[in-house]
């Protein structure tokens, strides 16, 4: 292990020297991006000294979606006395709506420190946790060996292993030492996620199949009123139909536009567009392909709504749960090919929304064969396929709904990883 993380962290200054320009000239422009950069390098402010009789659990989530399904983990650990949070995120907008909700409550919010030896020293000496939350696959090995070091146990939540990270890791178990001997506990999404573990190395004792904590998440439900608002600001009339592309990809929204202007054609209700792509920063791909279509469309953080409109472009963020609301079918993006991962099908089933998703969802592949085996879902092979099905949803009302109010039905039935992982970090912090 010793020589493994030498070699890693030579390997990591050429490829830092490579990876940081992009960065900075990425992010340019882009408002909290500077004030991110010392943090970013371990600069991280100094933190009262610790409490007796108080642990202090550092919890990292990457991005948006990781962290609103942390969000009900850091709720139950502010609300214990015996705890402080210090919370930090990787990119600019998952700290944006992080400030929102938690600027006031945690002990400190902040952006985490890229993998280099120096700066994550510098940052576990002046945050010292004793307990380290990851999510998903946040699996950095000079965090993991500082942790280590320091004896502070790490546990990593709703983890998950996709094909590809499966097959990249299968072909490296020699180098996975680190990795392997830094992490305390692995609560894994499915049974089969658990399996992958086991297979590249992890002990039977380091995994433990908690669920997958996404599917608990909080559905905050509009009203009838609200949604008519909704509709309206979008440019949508309270009786049109409105087939959703939700967290779309590139070359998806292109797709989903052929599909809902041939089902426009052969539709005797009028039928709406609600792209809403997973980077709002693609916003100008978006629109130029929407504009070259010739419909009437809107940018939702631009353009004033003052009239009809066939399509809107949804490029906000931290909404996709309420503009779900106004759906009456949901296509899940990152699905459709050459895209295989996958984005989650879970507030779409538990909002009742007729759903649909492409042929491999290899990221929720548990959560989309049990929507599919409960009858809440239609998956589809391709373009071809998905305009078939969409046209079905849009001719027949009865069909939406019994999707729908399975997908209800599986969502509730399948609760219970939140209660289950809290347990387990509960029980690893007591031992801390």
């Amino acid at each position: 292990m010793f020589l493994i993380m030498w070699f890693y962290r030579i390997l990591f200054i050429p490829l830092l020297l490579v990876i940081g320009p992009i960065y900075l000239w990425r992010s340019r422009g882009r408002t909290g991006a500077k004030s991110s950069y010392g943090q970013r390098m371990g600069s991280m402010p100094d933190l009262p000294p610790k409490s007796p009789g108080i642990k202090r659990v550092w919890i990292q989530a990457v991005s948006v979606g990781e962290f609103l399904a942390a969000q009900p983990i850091i709720d139950a650990l502010l609300d214990d006395s015996g705890v402080e949070v210090v919370l930090t995120t990787t990119t600019i907008t998952s700290q944006k709506i992080a400030e929102e909700r938690y600027g006031d409550r945690v002990l400190l919010l902040g952006y985490f420190p890229v993998d280099f030896w120096p700066w994550v020293t510098k940052a576990w000496d002046r945050l010292d946790p004793d307990l380290m939350l990851l999510t998903e696959g946040e699996w950095w090995p000079e965090h993991l060996t500082q942790a280590k070091r320091r004896g502070v146990p790490v546990v990593c939540m709703n983890a998950r292993m996709s094909d590809r990270s499966f097959r990249r890791m299968s072909g490296v178990r020699a180098l996975l030492s680190p990795v392997l001997g830094g992490l305390t506990r692995l609560l894994a999404s499915s049974e089969a996620d658990a399996n992958r573990f086991r297979a590249l190395g992890f002990r039977s004792d380091q995994v433990t199949v908690t669920g997958n904590i996404k599917v608990d998440l909080v559905i905050n439900q509009v009203t009838a009123a609200e949604v008519a608002e909704l509709k309206a600001s979008l440019g949508f009339a309270e009786e049109d139909l409105v087939l959703l592309a939700a967290s779309t990809w590139p070359g998806e929204e292109v797709a989903l536009l052929k599909v809902w202007q041939h089902v426009r054609e052969i539709a005797g209700d009028p039928v709406r567009l609600l792209l809403v792509p997973r980077h709002a920063e693609r916003r100008g791909d978006v629109e130029a392909a929407v504009a070259a279509s010739g419909v009437r469309y809107a940018l939702r953080s631009r353009d004033p709504v003052d009239g009809p409109l066939d399509v809107c472009i949804a490029d906000t963020t931290g909404e996709l749960q309420k503009l779900t609301q106004v759906a009456d079918i949901v296509f899940v993006g990152r699905s459709l090919p050459p895209h295989r991962d996958g984005q989650t099908p879970v507030e779409a089933a538990g909002l009742g929304r007729a759903l649909i998703f492409g042929p491999v969802m290899a990221n929720f592949r548990a959560i989309a064969s049990g929507l599919v085996a409960s009858g809440a879902a239609r998956q589809v092979r391709d373009e071809a396929e998905l305009t078939k099905v969409v046209g079905e949803l849009v001719g027949d009302s009865v069909e939406r709904e019994r999707l729908g109010k399975c997908g209800r039905d599986w969502h509730q039935a399948n609760r219970g990883a939140l209660e289950l992982t809290l347990h387990e970090v509960r029980d690893v912090l007591g031992q801390s």
